[in-house]
């Protein structure tokens, strides 16, 4: 990260991903507010991918909910499920598990781990429902969730306005996006402005790529040279271009980039820039009648602590929200 013109050196490394059916017990991927930066230490302190936060985490996975499914709370909200979802009995989530720490599969047994899928193993309990998780591409989701192949997608999607014009948000986290680049070559870039000539990688299918784009085209109205896109499938694809130096920089939630650059050994990468603040959602499908239990159940866990300890889990806590909303984009 570099502050008031001081470069310091982040561990990062690319995590290998896999296309590997989640074998959780259940049948079954921005802006962390300023304070996030001084959460770093605390990532740190937590512990790398395979010690005692991946305890945790597997540890969390692998309990149930079964205390919350019994509650006057849950009655109230199970009574909300739709028709349609609650004959089947299973809350069908989409994600894409190559975004650690909000979703990913542990290293050790491949089961989905991560913000997200507590948190909807969670509101299945709430919703008296068996959560089912399906590993797709992240491009892929919302407009499958829109088509009804799945009940909710779950994989960092940051509620924008464009976006609930297909489906409908159950907002939960503030998050923003980060610039980072290897640390052993400069580079300059530390907001958007600063991409111009630039390469970067990113995502396909992100408010990265759309911002990247956007700024392409106020570069060159500026007189000034685009900036070159690289998106690829998945977010660690998009870290390997930079560690490989075929991108300069690349962009990413802050989740992520923080995460990463705290949990890994080598190929040191910096996190030179941060921006926005927008809210994640959960998805659903436009007038479904989804969105409402999923928010009430929301609601529960925040109240009762679930939702903080989740978040605290991985660190990630400083992007924690008060009170979830149905649609909350901003822009």
């Amino acid at each position: 990260m570099r502050v008031r013109g001081v470069r310091v050196a982040l561990r990062f490394t690319l995590a290998p991903t896999a296309a590997v059916q989640d074998t959780s017990p259940h049948d079954s991927r921005g802006v962390h507010e300023p304070r996030a930066h001084t959460d770093m230490a605390r990532m740190k302190r937590l512990g790398r991918v395979g010690g005692p936060l991946l305890f945790v985490l597997l540890a969390l996975a692998g309990c149930g909910n079964a205390s919350l499914m019994h509650s006057g709370e849950s009655a109230s909200i199970a009574a909300q499920v739709p028709d349609a979802v609650k004959t089947k009995g299973t809350l069908t989530v989409a994600t894409d598990p190559t975004y650690p720490p909000n979703e990913f599969l542990s290293p050790e047994d491949h089961t989905l781990i991560g913000m997200d899928p507590e948190l909807m193993r969670a509101v299945g309990a709430l919703m008296g429902l068996k959560v089912k998780f399906v590993h797709e591409p992240f491009d892929t989701i919302l407009a499958g969730v829109a088509a009804g192949d799945y009940d909710v997608g779950a994989s960092s999607f940051t509620d924008t306005k464009k976006r609930e014009q297909a489906v409908d948000f159950v907002d939960y986290y503030a998050a923003g996006t980060s610039f980072y680049t290897s640390a052993h070559v400069y580079t300059d870039v530390e907001n958007l402005a600063g991409l111009c000539g630039h390469v970067v990688a990113v995502s396909r299918g992100t408010t990265e790529q759309e911002d990247a784009a956007a700024q392409s085209r106020r570069c060159t109205k500026a007189g000034k040279r685009p900036v070159s896109i690289l998106p690829y499938a998945t977010q660690s694809e998009a870290s390997a271009a930079v560690a490989d130096r075929h991108a300069q920089v690349a962009m990413a939630d802050s989740p992520f980039a923080y995460y990463q650059a705290m949990n890994s050994e080598e190929n040191p990468v910096e996190v030179v820039g941060t921006y926005g603040i927008a809210p994640y959602g959960f998805a659903t499908a436009k007038n479904s009648g989804l969105a409402t239990p999923v928010l009430s159940a929301l609601k529960v866990l925040i109240a009762n602590g679930t939702y903080r300890r989740i978040l605290e889990t991985s660190g990630i806590q400083a992007g924690a929200i008060t009170s979830p909303r149905i649609n909350g984009a901003q822009k």
